[in-house]
């Protein structure tokens, strides 16, 4: 049985230790304004759980007044009498008579809101006492083996977890909930240009096949080295940081129901690059929207036209909301903490991996194989994606049994420790470069076969494709892109005479 809170703060003074933050009176006249008038509810029902209140009994009469209400029945002193009879707590404060008390002594429902808010702002305080209490006593007791950086994980989830209004909320959900998220994503689709239901990776026949990247979901992006992984990643988070900022600029937002602006396209996106430099990254994304070529821009070899495009591009790049970290070996415990301080700050619509091999697993220890090491990562990459609700991109290596087959298409059996990247991604795409293993094969010129080379270059130069190996939203295929080698850059491909066209 739950003592009444008059009995728990009377043993609290006699202990001479501080009490948790709450007040009785908030909750008291919360609870007598929802007795005379059961349309005060709709003020406080979107984010009010009786889970909030302090005294447990209040938590129990505030519970039973919302099961009433919820199923159009009257709640009041008479009828909550018959739900709470037996309620010992309830006895303890006065029965029937501490609910009459409730009701007589409220007079309004006009501060029904403001009461509401009272109650839950302090249970959000009790929470982080609770949180800052679990911390050290993670502290004290954490084996001499195990990695702090697991605590400081946990720690930081839990603040996000507080900090996100409803995102504690945990347990089963009516379908009619999921039922009407999957109309609002519908109602996105239509009203968002291209008719996407998950955000544009910038590339149509991409965004044809996967309808944008969606929400929540692991998307692993494979290939040998060479075949332009990174280029393409970089493509895909510059255009999503741009259109962000283009419906921004024009506008193309909506106000949601607690008052925050959502912008409509486009997305804030965060970029681990663990393999370059942000300032070798940087370079290449210069090229890539300048149509300069890296080399060159390294060279300092630039002409003044190239100079202005430089200039222009630099100036897209220096706009657009892409944040970059480029930790070499960072655990996956580190990322994530980052990716939710990110999102907390700046807001996230994208969050890049390049490239998961070199994520550290957190909890690793000595006789851990690489196996279970990147089906750690997987699986907290996919957990991240749910938790902030932002499509993942994970960079993967192949391994090389792919240069084996006279068909070098890569496979998902293909995948470095495939089994936990094929089970946890939602979709897998593979980067394949025909014309660069032909370079590789070019016969003795003035042969038949060098003739034969010559004509099959001919029809797949400047050319890739991005083949879907794994989708669960939808169907398998290839986007045929263009590719322009010089500045490691994609685009979509006019099917008629190969030559590549930029999507806006």
């Amino acid at each position: 049985m739950d003592t009444p809170i008059a009995q728990i703060a009377t043993q609290t003074n006699q202990n001479d230790a501080p009490q948790l933050p709450h007040n009785i009176e908030a909750e008291q006249g919360l609870l007598g304004a929802l007795l005379i008038n059961n349309d005060a509810m709709e003020q406080i029902s979107d984010f009010l759980l009786p889970r909030h209140f302090f005294d447990p009994v209040h938590a129990r009469i505030f519970e039973a007044i919302s099961k009433l209400v919820n199923n159009g029945n009257l709640a009041s002193p008479v009828t909550l009498k018959t739900y709470l009879d037996h309620d010992e707590g309830l006895t303890t404060l006065g029965g029937a008579g501490y609910l009459a008390r409730l009701a007589s002594n409220a007079t309004t429902i006009a501060n029904a809101r403001q009461y509401g808010r009272t109650i839950y702002d302090l249970a959000v305080r009790r929470e982080l006492i609770v949180v800052g209490e679990e911390m050290i006593a993670d502290s004290f007791e954490a084996e001499i083996d195990q990695n702090p950086a697991g605590l400081i994980d946990r720690a930081e989830q839990s603040l996000y977890e507080i900090a996100e209004k409803g995102a504690h909320s945990s347990g089963f959900m009516a379908f009619e909930e999921s039922l009407a998220g999957a109309i609002e994503m519908a109602e996105r689709a239509y009203q968002r240009e291209g008719n996407l239901s998950g955000i544009s990776t910038g590339f149509k026949h991409l965004d044809d096949m996967l309808g944008g990247f969606q929400e929540s979901d692991l998307v692993i992006l494979a290939g040998r080295p060479g075949m332009g992984k990174t280029a393409l990643a970089t493509n895909v988070a510059f255009s999503i940081a741009h259109d962000y900022l283009k419906a921004q600029v024009s506008g193309n937002t909506e106000t949601m129901p607690d008052g925050s602006v959502k912008v409509r396209d486009g997305g804030v996106v965060g970029f681990f690059s663990l393999e370059m430099s942000a300032e070798q990254l940087a370079t290449r994304m210069l090229a890539e929207q300048s149509g300069v070529s890296s080399s060159n821009i390294r060279k300092g070899d630039i002409h003044e036209d190239e100079y202005g495009r430089l200039v222009a591009a630099a100036r897209d790049l220096n706009d657009a909301p892409l944040f970059i970290d480029h930790t070499g070996a960072i655990p996956i415990a580190t990322l994530a903490a980052r990716a939710r301080r990110l999102k907390r700050q700046r807001g996230l619509g994208l969050i890049v991996v390049d490239y998961l091999q070199l994520v550290r697993a957190s909890n690793l220890r000595g006789n851990d194989g690489r196996v279970q090491e990147v089906s750690e990562i997987t699986q907290g990459l996919k957990a991240l994606a749910k938790e902030l609700n932002v499509p993942v991109l994970a960079l993967s290596q192949l391994s090389r049994q792919v240069e084996g087959r006279d068909d070098k298409r890569p496979l998902l059996s293909d995948l470095r420790e495939s089994g936990s990247i094929e089970q946890d991604a939602d979709i897998v795409m593979f980067v394949y470069r025909e014309p660069y293993y032909l370079l590789r094969e070019k016969p003795v010129e003035g042969t038949e076969e060098f003739v034969r080379w010559q004509e099959r270059m001919s029809l797949v130069d400047g050319t890739a494709e991005v083949i879907i190996g794994k989708n669960r939203h939808g169907p398998t295929g290839t986007a045929k892109m263009a590719f322009e080698d010089r500045f490691t850059r994609f685009s979509d491909l006019i099917e008629d005479d190969h030559l590549p066209e930029r999507y806006d």
